[in-house]
């Protein structure tokens, strides 16, 4: 054993991807994990920098990390570390910065002399590396892809930190989905950056819902969830595919980001309220319980109150089942940061909630429907007071009685009731 160490993951789902992929590393060569309080001799922060709070955020876990045990040696990775190393390399908690192709190599970093910073040119990189045997003690593992992004919304500061949109190779993604499948995972997720830019960079080109037809054909995957998509790569030929296929859950994770045009022009989003309004009820007609979350950015600048007031009226009349809202935060290096007519953060904030409350009055509703009825739940998580926790297809939390060992299962449970921590339920034989 050459040490313990762990690893503290802030962001997206790649970043959590790509956190178990420097796990399997690390403990193939010979180190042992342990949670991040325990104190570990090597510790591993990925950060996130689509905020200025997650950066903050990542400050504090160095520090704390140090606290923890003064004698250990931190190495500060991911989009942080990708977009300002020098920032973190003046720190002096921090012993290694590595940007976010470099984790494909951490053993060697961690092996090699020389400077405290290791940050490659992200707009050289070219396709996606990691491979993984298994994905650590969780129910549903995470396949990256794709990665980088093209888009270069105004408010955004990832393709700097991620690169050009690069796409994984097909023949890659269904090994590694096949090596899921046999490991017992009982739900695989689709990850990437941008998602619905895959295959576009492939020679031929491709594209998701020809990859995702493929892995219904040719891997056992039992059930197959796809990420976060853009409304115009949402194609009518992805939505048939999972009205039509049990294996695929009926959830849809698109960034809305506006429900006003003016701000999504300034934003550089290339869709109308017109648009994503018809994408929604196309979705419907098709999939009348399919979850459907949107992102929603508040207080960008020159949202005025009837900009704002246009969104929650969109976001009201449209049948989705919850929201992720965030308010805006200016990120250096992004157009929307210099922009005029900045709103007052206390004003983003407040209209954060009313999003928030809405979306909350939204989920209740779109649970509800479900009780009653028989859902098919991966289970998540230990058992607690003899209850354990599991996600169904629709993307609703459901907690229900079941034995210690369930671990890694997918079993049928009848909705009893809604409550606002999610679905309450009864195990069917």
């Amino acid at each position: 054993m050459k040490g313990t160490f762990a690893i503290v993951t802030l962001g997206c789902k790649t970043n959590q991807f790509e956190s178990t992929a420097m796990a399997e590393q690390l403990e193939q060569a010979g180190f042992g994990q342990v949670e991040f309080s325990s104190g570990a001799a090597l510790v591993i922060v990925n950060t996130c920098t689509v905020t200025a709070a997650t950066d903050s955020q990542s400050r504090n876990l160095i520090r704390r990390a140090r606290r923890l045990n003064p004698s250990c040696r931190v190495v500060v990775t991911g989009c942080y570390a990708q977009v300002d190393p020098c920032a973190l390399e003046n720190l002096l908690e921090v012993d290694l910065v590595l940007g976010n192709e470099e984790k494909a190599d951490l053993l060697h970093w961690l092996n090699t002399d020389g400077p405290k910073v290791r940050v490659g040119d992200i707009r050289q990189a070219r396709g996606v590396s990691f491979d993984l045997n298994s994905f650590g003690s969780r129910s549903r593992a995470f396949v990256q892809i794709q990665n980088g992004c093209d888009a270069f919304c105004s408010y955004c500061i990832i393709p700097h930190a991620r690169g050009p949109s690069r796409s994984a190779l097909p023949e890659q993604i269904l090994e590694q989905v096949s090596k899921f499948c046999m490991a017992g995972f009982p739900e695989i997720v689709l990850t990437g950056i941008h998602v619905g830019g895959f295959g576009n960079d492939l020679q031929p080109p491709s594209n998701l819902a020809t990859l995702v037809r493929r892995l219904l054909e040719s891997t056992e995957v039992r059930r197959l969830r796809i990420g976060s998509i853009e409304p115009l790569e949402l194609s009518t030929e992805l939505i048939e595919l999972v009205a039509q296929s049990e294996r695929l859950c009926p959830h849809f994770h698109i960034p809305l980001q506006a429900g006003d045009d003016g701000i999504l022009k300034a934003m550089n989003r290339h869709y109308s309220v017109d648009y994503f309004r018809g994408l929604i009820q196309d979705i419907k007609a098709r999939l009348p319980d399919a979850a459907i979350g949107l992102d929603v950015i508040t207080g960008f600048p020159g949202e005025t109150e009837q900009a704002f007031v246009n969104t929650m009226n969109l976001i009201t009349e449209l049948p989705v089942s919850h929201l992720h809202v965030f308010p805006f935060s200016r990120r250096p290096g992004t157009p929307a940061a210099t922009m005029g007519q900045q709103v007052p953060g206390d004003v983003a904030r407040q209209r954060a909630a009313q999003l928030r409350t809405l979306g909350e009055t939204k989920q209740r509703l779109y649970a509800q429907r479900f009780v009653g009825r028989h859902l098919d739940v991966v289970v998540e998580g230990k058992k607690r007071n003899g209850w354990r926790n599991g996600l169904s297809k629709h993307y609703l939390p459901v907690s229900f009685a079941a034995p210690a060992d369930f671990d890694r299962r997918s079993v049928t449970v009848e909705i009893l009731e809604s409550r606002e921590e999610g679905l309450l339920g009864r195990l069917v034989d």
